[in-house]
């Protein structure tokens, strides 16, 4: 369905409240507002991964594949955001719910690329490479979002499918993160206990 946007700022929010679909209108600071505004920051932030990925080599086969993913999962957290912001009195017919097949999906991928993996030995670190530490930074604001789904979700009949879907996903950046180290040559950096590190620098200082 094409939409137009012919202006941005409409001055209606000049009070602090803002409208859901429907046109019930709340506080910005409503936890309704704060679920579906953090899945805008994940967005933004998958967007932001995307143009490192794109930077550091089109032409290569594992980040044509990753943008992709991540051009898929951009569509989807728009989606999601859009049901978010939908209360129960505002669903409308033929209204996207995300649902037990986009969960599969997410589970599906990260099956096919945890094929290429060796099974960790430690925590991972984020960092390592640019592309992939973006990648951490998703998984954690993934969790942020998904701790607050959890808190509407108490609050409000929002389906059970938001909070899986947010979840499967949080772990997906992770595999991602390390699929594309792993592809692209970039290291992957693994926790070391706080004593063994130590131990080992006061090591290299007496050689």
């Amino acid at each position: 369905m094409a939409i137009r946007i012919t202006r941005v700022y409409t001055r209606t929010g000049d009070g602090g409240d803002t409208a859901l679909v429907g046109g019930k209108r709340i506080p910005k600071d409503a936890l309704r507002i704060e679920a579906y505004g953090t899945v805008d920051e994940l967005n933004a932030l998958v967007g932001l991964d995307r143009t490192f990925n794109g930077d550091a080599g089109a032409g290569d086969a594992a980040r044509v594949r990753l943008e992709d993913v991540l051009q898929r999962l951009q569509n989807e957290l728009f989606d999601l955001g859009s049901e978010l912001a939908t209360p129960p009195d505002g669903a409308y017919e033929g209204m996207f719910r995300v649902g037990e097949a986009d969960v599969a999906a997410l589970e599906h991928l990260m099956d096919e690329c945890q094929k290429d993996l060796e099974p960790l030995r430690s925590f991972v670190l984020p960092g390592g490479g640019r592309t992939s530490a973006f990648l951490h930074q998703c998984r954690t604001v993934c969790r942020r979002a998904e701790r607050i789904v959890l808190r509407l979700s108490r609050e409000e009949d929002i389906g059970p499918w938001p909070l899986r879907y947010l979840n499967r996903l949080s772990d997906l950046f992770f595999v991602l993160s390390r699929w594309i180290a792993k592809h692209t040559g970039e290291p992957e950096l693994l926790w070391e206990r706080g004593l063994r590190s130590h131990d080992r620098r006061e090591k290299k200082k007496a050689e």
